[in-house]
């Protein structure tokens, strides 16, 4: 077997929580997206990594991830979080911290999920 991606799906209450968190902080594009149906939803992809963000109240509620997004320049991407969306930085990990198993990391988080950024 060979596996080229994974897309994750990710569902909140309000779809424009997730956009804010993703094309506006994130920078993140909007390939598609299907807003006027029973499940609004959108594509959205940044270099290689995809995902879709659904809004599903229900769904919302039973699922909370945890993404890690994985940089090879973890300063520069937590300077620019840290000035345009400081409200977003997890107060558990915010700043830039090596970590035991040797990767640095911080964290930011919305309603629905968590982000961890990686430098390994």
């Amino acid at each position: 077997m060979h596996f080229t991606k994974l897309v994750p799906s990710v569902f909140y209450t309000d779809l424009s929580d997730g956009i804010k968190l993703f094309v506006d902080c994130l920078q993140f594009t909007i390939v598609h997206q299907d807003i006027h149906t029973a499940q609004p939803y959108c594509v959205l992809r940044k270099d290689s990594i995809g995902l879709m963000v659904f809004q599903d109240e229900q769904l919302a509620k039973e699922h909370h991830p945890e993404l890690r997004l994985v940089t090879d320049n973890i300063e520069e991407v937590y300077a620019q979080i840290a000035s345009s969306h400081p409200h977003l930085l997890h107060p558990n990990l915010n700043k830039v911290t090596r970590r035991p198993w040797g990767a640095k990391e911080f964290a930011i988080t919305d309603t629905q999920l968590g982000i961890r950024f990686q430098e390994w």
